[in-house]
Parts: structure tokens; sequence; C-alpha cells
């Protein structure tokens, strides 16, 4: 993105920079995809004041103060993203059929073309501040790190509440003083992606970028871009926040941040380093308490399924397995059937790798690998201490199956997760694993398969002309059809509530429940599509069929239920 050695001359002429150093910048700002007039102010080899002037008198364009205008007022149609963050120039107003940029580098010809052939129109140059011209095209996309010059307002976020911050941060490379700008970057990007509602940011440094995206409602977005000359201080910030070692980017690390909301709520973050050819790539997975406290009724569940899920933790014994890929909710899934089951009377204990939700009245233990505490270890514990209730956040290998099973056959209530892709699967999973048929019949109570899918936005969605012929084919049947059928679709173009047509999840679920045909079938040695067949005889509604109810319910799209239960 270096671009203009016609500029560097200009400093050179100048005496403002020697020849060496201009081809150490025009090779440092090539090698930091960034422009040259960018490189020169944000490394402070030149002020932008200084240069502006230089040029001003050296190419004689009119200058052109950027705070004394509105920079929305040209329109959107001349708004274009992409053309103005790769052309470093920014359209300002029309005049006598001449598109006029602000730019600070008047040697930039490029931009000139770029503009003057997609709009067809003559251009021609306003001389700005490369400092100005910076933060107003952070104003207009928020992907530009000045714009956070403004700053936050007081009480936007708190301060944070980690165990010795405060000496850590004094050995931060990256501060200097309450207003540095990558700390400033950083807390923003936390703030915005609370406000938001996304569940992960993910910090990712490339040969000529430095992306940040947040995942919402599943999917994930770009939402800003730095100079990748900032990569190592944005990771050294957040190492500090999260109590990670600065010096070491060989290996990945582990960390958690407690952000500090209002004076009523705080939130969690779980935080990955990952080195990667480019740098470190920094993930935080936002761990909202809240989500746990989730009433049964909001998760989407229908009657049956809700029923048949109240049923299973009503038992003083017995296994229920959650199943699903990452991201599917099983998290939300268990918690909010131990929130159900948290009494005084009731002993419960987890192991949980990581601890990602605490809950009062519950024995949360956290893995730890390296002294020895896994899975299978910790229930060993969990059985020597009278526990009524015992959650295990996965079931990976025999040891940790074999021990949830000997726990549910001693009248205990086990709950955990696999990854699998339907619940019958999930039952040859098991048998793969080495567990006896006859101890899967006689444990399993429920197993229950989930999704998240979108939900359509109540106040934009639109309604989906699909054929009968189509709907036929999807699934649904003429009884169904007949009966009428309101099925809707995103606006893409969304609205001021949503986020393209979606706002917030649902859950989707296969509820597998073990019957006496069912057990017979395991101890027999069955495939999975054949203990299918048998418990869709039985009342089971397969995932796909469960996530077109919601279709026609008006809750979510055909196209978003595909997405989600495509195997």
């Amino acid at each position: 993105m270096a671009r203009s050695s016609g500029l560097v001359y200009s400093l050179v002429n100048a005496h403002l920079i020697t020849s060496d150093k201009g081809r150490e910048v025009e090779d440092n700002a090539t090698k930091e995809g960034m422009p040259i007039v960018t490189y020169v102010v944000n490394n402070k080899i030149v002020s932008s004041e200084d240069l502006r002037k230089i040029l001003e008198r050296e190419y004689g364009y009119p200058y052109l103060d950027l705070d004394q205008i509105d920079v929305t007022e040209i329109g959107d149609k001349y708004l274009n993203e992409k053309l103005i963050v790769k052309n470093h120039a920014l359209p300002v107003f029309v005049q006598n059929k001449t598109l006029y940029l602000a730019m600070s580098d008047p040697t930039n010809v490029q931009a000139l073309d770029d503009f003057g052939f997609t709009y067809a129109m003559h251009t021609d140059t306003l001389l700005v501040d490369e400092l100005k011209l910076q933060k107003a095209i952070g104003k207009l996309f928020s992907n530009a790190l000045d714009e956070l010059d403004v700053g936050l307002t007081e009480g936007d976020l708190a301060d944070l509440e980690t165990e010795d911050v405060d000496a850590s941060v004094a050995n931060d490379p990256t501060e200097e003083g309450d207003e540095a700008p990558v700390v400033k970057f950083v807390n923003k990007l936390l703030l915005d992606s609370i406000k938001k509602g996304a569940s992960d940011l993910h910090f990712e440094p490339y040969e000529k970028k430095y992306r940040v995206r947040f995942r919402i409602d599943g999917i994930l977005h770009e939402v800003a871009t730095a100079p990748v000359s900032l990569a190592s201080k944005i990771s050294a910030r957040i190492k500090v926040m999260s109590h990670l070692d600065i010096a070491e980017r060989r290996v990945p690390q582990d960390g958690r941040i407690k952000l500090k909301i209002s004076p009523t709520k705080s939130m969690d973050m779980r935080v990955n380093t990952l080195p990667t050819l480019w740098g470190e790539k920094i993930v935080m997975r936002i761990l909202d308490s809240s989500a746990a406290k989730l009433d049964i009724e909001k998760l989407g569940f229908e009657d049956e399924q809700k029923e048949k899920y109240l049923e299973a933790l009503a038992k003083p014994q017995g296994l229920i397995l959650v199943t699903g890929p990452t991201g599917s909710g099983k998290t939300v899934s268990l918690y909010t059937g131990l929130s159900i089951l948290n009494t005084v009377e009731t002993n419960i204990s987890t192991a949980e790798d990581p601890v990602e939700i605490n809950l009062e009245g519950i024995n949360q233990v956290q893995m730890n690998n390296k002294a020895g505490l896994n899975f299978a270890s910790a229930l060993r514990a969990f059985l020597r201490q009278d526990p009524d209730v015992i959650m295990v956040g996965e079931i990976r290998d025999l040891e940790t199956a074999e021990v949830a099973i000997k726990a549910a056959e001693t009248g205990h209530l086990v709950l955990s997760t696999l990854h699998t892709n339907s619940a019958p699967e999930t039952l040859t999973r098991l048998i793969n694993m080495g567990v006896a048929g006859f101890n899967i019949a006689a444990t399993v109570t429920i197993i229950m398969a989930q999704r998240l899918a979108r939900r359509l936005c109540e106040k934009c969605k639109i309604p989906d002309n699909v054929p009968e012929s189509q709907l036929l084919k999807i699934g649904y049947t003429q009884e169904e059809i007949s009966k009428g059928l309101n099925i809707f679709k995103p606006n893409p173009q969304g609205c001021d509530a949503c986020s393209g047509g979606y706002k917030g999840r649902v859950g989707i679920y296969e509820i597998f429940k073990m019957s006496e045909n069912l057990a017979q079938l395991i101890m027999e040695g069955a495939n999975s599509i054949q203990i299918a067949q048998e418990a869709e005889k039985e009342g089971m509604v397969p995932l796909r069929k469960s996530g077109l109810k919601k279709v026609a319910q008006g809750v979510t799209s055909l196209s978003e239920v595909f997405r989600v239960t495509s195997a």
C-alpha cells in the first residue's frame, strides 16, 4: 500500500529527511502496508503540520480544514469505504462536475485516477492535514485508530478488576498515560463488543493488515483495522490485562480478564493467544453470567421437548447428554438445567475446562492437566463427596465415559456433553469409545442434540413466498401446507433494531428419550440409522424438522435452518 516516491523526494528536497532515511521510509511503509504519508506522521518522522505546510508551498493546492466541514454531506454514493481506505483519500464535495478529494499526499495520482474512473468524473485535490484525514476516515468507518482520540466518556468502561493490574500496567510498553491510543483502542473494542452482544473478539495480524472481528449471533463481522505496526503493542496491552507473559510470543497462553461494566455488573473474558505467521492472534471469549440465568422458556424448546428435559432433570439418577458442535449453545442448556436443580437441599459439583460462568451454590472445579486434575480424576473425587448432581464439561475419552456411567449407575444424576451431529450418533460414538452397550442402555436418560439459529427481526422481517413444490421437497407435509405456512425471510437492509435482518438466536433441538425398544436395539448393536428410525417412530423430532417448525412459527428463516442443520 506504500506509494509515492514523489512525497519522499519532496521531504528530502525540503531537508526534512536524508536520502538514506527516505529509502528506509519507503521500505518500511511497504512492509507495513500503509501510505508513506501515514507512516511518516505516525512514526513522528515529520509532524503532520510541518508536512502539510511543505506540501502546500511546494504543490500549491488549496488547504482544507476537515474539522470545519461535515464529511458525510457529500452523500453515501461517494463514501465507498473500500475505495477511500485503499487510496487514503476522502471525497468532500462535487462542483462543476469535478469531484474534489481531501488528500494529505498531493503526489497520490493513483487516487485521482481510481475515483475518476469509478464515478466517471474529473477529479481534483484539496490538501488536508494527515492526522485530521485519519480521524475523518475513522469516524466514517470505525476502522482507524485515531478515531479513538475522541476518547471514552467517564463510566463507559470502569476500572479493570484484576489483581495487581496497576503494577503490571506500569511495565506495559503500550502505556503512555491515560490517553495512550492503543489502550483506548483496546478498551473501546471491549466496550463495543459488549454493547453489540458479541460472544467473542478476534484480534488477527496479517502481513499488511491488522484485523479485529466480533462474532455476533454466531457470525463473524469485521469491525476495525489498525496499522500492522501496532500488532505487538495491541497484543502486549491485552496480555497485561490478562496477566500473561508479555515477553513470551512463541507458545500459546491462556488468561482471563474481569471487566466492571457498572457498579452492579461485571463481565468475564477468557483470553487465548496463538503464535501465527505474522504475530499473535488473540481470541477473547465473553462469558456473561446472565446467560446461565435464562428461563427455560426462552431457550426455544417446543412444549414436548421442554417436558422431556424437565422430566430427565427431575430423576434422581441417570445420564443426560447434550451434543452439538462448538458454539451450538450446549453450555447454556447445561447451566439452565443446573440452575433449576440448584437448591439448598442439592449437592452439585461440576468439572469444567474452563469454568465459563460462576454460579453461586454450585461447587465448580477448574481442570488442571499439568497438575493431573482431569475430568476422570475430578469425577472420582466427586464420588467421595456425596454429590447429588454431577456435571462433566465434556466426555472426551473412555476413562471419563466409564466414570460418568458408573456415577449414573450408583444413584447420581450426571450431565455432560459430546461433540456429535445428532442424538442417535452419540450412542454409536460412546460404543466406538469402548463403552458397553448394556451400560449405555441402562444409564442414558435423554440425549439432546442442538443448534443455534439466528432469530428474524420482528420489526423488519419480510414474507418469503416459497412454491408449494419446494415446500414439499424441503420436508413440510401436505397437511401442514394446507393449513397455511407463514414463512418469512430477513430484510437484507435490516433496521435500527437489528443487524442484517436478524436479532438474537434461538435453540433448535432434537431430543432422544431412552425406551425399552431403543435400549434393546443398542444392546443388539444397531447402527445410528436404525436407532434414529425407531426413535422417530417413538416421537423424536429430528433437528431439521424441529428447525422447520421454527420457520413455520416465523421465528427464523429457511436459509438459517439449512445453514445450521446441514451435517
